[in-house]
């Protein structure tokens, strides 16, 4: 049997109909039940080996995998900065020893990563980090605060970047190094953002004892790691543009069925012309991403790290999101400026904080405008 067919097979044995079925609620047994099956299977982490609990897959059975899911309406059980940011890295930087510990609970999501990068007083100026690591026997006493830390207040251990050598240059004095968030001196404290939700975090370090076992890569070259992992991170966050699709109130819409119940239709058509022909330039931008994106990875090898060219995704991934939000809240009307109350539907109310939700794409993973400098420099090779 060809990987296709036994790939098809396998979905349709033991990924339940609830799952598949968008207008089904899956119980929390039978998501349970998928997600056990999908993490077993090693198909969150389709492309690392299998002594780390991955699915060991080459791209073209990874093409295959998306397809045959998507074929399937099947959810997909995975996600996080385990798979998308530490995972890889660990992959490319860290020993045998951190890879058996650390990757198969990331494939079978068990642990919930956070990242420690930013500082309130570096900006964007990530190499501006003040946060000390200084040497106690086998151990490193770490010292001092990170800004905006995502999922920080739900996460069970952290990748972080600490200053190990403070007369060093400046971006040679700096390691990468992991640690449990339940280690005694760690306080977390969220942040409130215009959209009302508090997905990022203050984070402060006091006197948190590290096994030095735990840094990745060598002491004091963390920066090499730190710019990897990066170009991790872009590269997810810039997905975020081609999907089209709207979550709200438990299920995924797409922007023309969100268009058609705002403004009705007529002859099976949205409604308003002018609204049509901006779905259709939004769409048609999707495509040409999803092709881009496609493109860029098929170009390399599998399990080749993402390049310089992660900038050139993040940003227009990320303005094409914020586009879609724009856009939804246009054809929403005033129905798009409510924040409460019964005057409003739920999913009204969704649209509203994922708009407001959406401006912070353009800074997170790095600024946009930090995200042209790399393009002009390391891309497009212009002069500083």
């Amino acid at each position: 049997m060809d990987f296709r067919s036994e790939t098809r097979n396998w979905i349709e044995e033991n990924c339940p109909e609830s799952i598949r079925d968008s207008a089904k609620q899956a119980s929390a047994e039978e998501i349970r039940l998928w997600r056990s099956r999908y993490f077993e299977r090693g198909w969150s982490a389709p492309t690392w080996p299998s002594v780390y609990g991955g699915g060991g897959l080459e791209g073209i059975e990874v093409r295959i995998l998306q397809e045959e899911i998507g074929r399937a309406n099947a959810w997909v059980p995975v996600g996080g900065m385990g798979l998308t940011m530490i995972g890889p890295a660990l992959l490319e930087f860290g020993n045998e020893n951190q890879c058996h510990e650390h990757l198969p609970p990331i494939v079978r999501q068990e642990i919930v990563w956070c990242q420690g990068y930013s500082e309130p007083g570096s900006g964007s100026d990530l190499a501006g980090l003040q946060t000390k690591a200084v040497e106690d026997g086998d151990d490193y006493i770490i010292n001092g605060s990170k800004i905006w830390t995502s999922g920080a207040d739900g996460a069970d251990w952290m990748f972080c970047l600490v200053r190990t050598s403070p007369d060093a240059p400046k971006h040679e004095g700096i390691s990468f190094i992991l640690f449990s968030m339940s280690s005694p001196g760690v306080t977390v404290k969220p942040i409130q953002l215009i959209s009302g939700a508090s997905p990022f975090c203050e984070t402060f370090f006091d006197d948190v004892r590290v096994p030095k076992r735990n840094v990745v890569g060598e002491v004091n070259k963390g920066w090499t790691v730190a710019k990897r992992l990066l170009q991790y991170e872009r590269t997810s966050i810039g997905g975020i543009g081609g999907g089209g699709g709207v979550a709200s109130r438990g299920r995924v819409r797409t922007i023309a069925d969100v268009a058609k119940e705002s403004v009705g239709e007529i002859d099976g058509k949205i409604g308003d012309p002018d609204l049509r022909d901006r779905l259709i330039k939004h769409r048609i931008d999707d495509q040409a991403f999803g092709l881009t994106s496609r493109r860029i990875g098929e170009e390399g090898k599998a399990g080749v790290a993402p390049t310089f060219v992660s900038s050139m995704l993040k940003y227009y991934g990320t303005e094409q999101n914020k586009n879609r939000y724009d856009l939804l809240m246009s054809m929403k009307g005033v129905q798009g400026l409510g924040w409460s109350g019964n005057d409003f539907e739920r999913g009204d109310l969704d649209i509203t904080r994922q708009w407001l939700r959406s401006k912070a794409n353009s800074i997170e993973g790095g600024t946009s405008e930090v995200q042209l400098n790399i393009i002009a420099k390391r891309v497009l090779g212009l002069p500083d």
